[in-house]
C-alpha cells in the first residue's frame, strides 16, 4: 500500500517575509558596493596600480552579482506551482553560480594584465598619501559588507548571502593587497603590482571554488542526511518492521525533503498505516529539524 502523508508537525516554517529580508540586505549591500568602486575607480585613474584597479573591478563584479542576487530570490520567493511542485529555491542558488562566473571573469583579467605588466607593457604605479587612505576607508566598507551580510546570511538561512560574503571576504584582501602594492612601489619595488595582482587571482580562484562546493550538491539533488541515520530514526516507530529505501535532499534555505519507505505488518489497516506515516513524519521533523517528509508504506 502507498499512504503518503504531510503532518502540521513536518511542514517547513521559515521566517515570514525571508526573500524580502534577504533582497533589502542585497540592496544595503549594493549601496555600500557602489560607494567602494567610486572610492576604489578615483585611485585607480590617479595612480594607475593593477592591483587597485583589479580591486575596483572586483567591487564592480560585487555590485553586478548583487543585481544577480536580487534577481534570483525574487524568482526563488514564487510559490511552488503545478510545474514547480517543491518550489523555486534552486533559482537562489543559480544566482551563487552567476558569482562564480563573475569571480571567474576577474581572475583571468588580473592574471593578463599582471603578466603584461611583468613584461614592461604598464608602467609602476605611483601614489601619494590621500590614495593610500582612501583605499583604506573603501577596505572598511568591504570589511563591514562581509560582516553584515554573514550575519544576515546565517539569521535567514542564505546561501545566496553567504556566498556574496565569501566574494566580498576577497575583496578585503584584495583591497589590503592593493594598499601593500601602493606602499611597496612607492618605497621602489616596481614589479609588486604585478606579482600581488597574480596572488589576488588566486585568492579569488579559491573563492570561486569554496562557492561551487557549496552550491552543486544542492543543485545535483546530493544527499542530505546519510540514509543509515535517516532509516534509524524510523526504525524507532513502534510498529515499522523495515526501512525498504530512504533518501533526502535539501534546499539553500535549508530545507530537509525526505522520502521513506516502511515496511509493516500486512495485516495493517489503511488508517493504521495513515498513523504510522504521520509518527514517521514527526519523528523525522523532531530528530533533523524543520523538514517535509512522504513516507510509503508497504507489507512486510
Amino acid at each position: 500500500m502507498h499512504a503518503p502523508s504531510q503532518s502540521e508537525h513536518a511542514r517547513p516554517t521559515f521566517p515570514e517575509g525571508r526573500s524580502e529580508r534577504v533582497r533589502r540586505a542585497l540592496l544595503f549591500v549594493l549601496f555600500l558596493n557602489a560607494l567602494s568602486v567610486a572610492l576604489k575607480i578615483g585611485v585607480g585613474a590617479r595612480t594607475g596600480a593593477l592591483t587597485v584597479l583589479g580591486a575596483a573591478l572586483e567591487s564592480g563584479l560585487d555590485m553586478l552579482s548583487n543585481a544577480v542576487g536580487i534577481f534570483a530570490i525574487s524568482v526563488a520567493a514564487r510559490a511552488p506551482d503545478d510545474d514547480h511542485p517543491y518550489g523555486h529555491e534552486k533559482f537562489e542558488t543559480l544566482g551563487t553560480l552567476g558569482i562564480v562566473a563573475f569571480l571567474a571573469i576577474t581572475c583571468f583579467e588580473l592574471l593578463r594584465r599582471s603578466i603584461e605588466e611583468l613584461n614592461g607593457v604598464h608602467a609602476a604605479p605611483t601614489a601619494a598619501l590621500l590614495d593610500v587612505v582612501l583605499l583604506v576607508l573603501s577596505l572598511g566598507v568591504n570589511a563591514f559588507v562581509v560582516g553584515y551580510e554573514r550575519r544576515r546570511g546565517r539569521a535567514l538561512g542564505s546561501d545566496l548571502l553567504l556566498a556574496d560574503a565569501a566574494h566580498t571576504a576577497s575583496d578585503v584582501l584584495v583591497t589590503a593587497l592593493a594598499i601593500a602594492s601602493l606602499v611597496l612601489s612607492h618605497l621602489g619595488y616596481l614589479r609588486a603590482d604585478a606579482l600581488l595582482g597574480m596572488v589576488v587571482a588566486l585568492i579569488i580562484a579559491w573563492s570561486g571554488y569554496q562557492i561551487l562546493r557549496g552550491s552543486i550538491p544542492i543543485l545535483v539533488d546530493a544527499r542530505a542526511v546519510d540514509a543509515g541515520r535517516l532509516a534509524s530514526i524510523v526504525a524507532t516507530i513502534p510498529g515499522v518492521v523495515g526501512v525498504r529505501a530512504a533518501r533526502s535532499r535539501r534546499t539553500a534555505s535549508g530545507r530537509l525533503f525526505a522520502e521513506v519507505t516502511i515496511l509493516v505488518d500486512g495485516s495493517t489497516s489503511v488508517s493504521a498505516a495513515h498513523d504510522f506515516t504521520d509518527e514517521v513524519e514527526r519523528a523525522i521533523a523532531r530528530e533533523l529539524g524543520t523538514a517535509e517528509a512522504i513516507v510509503h508504506v508497504e507489507p512486510a
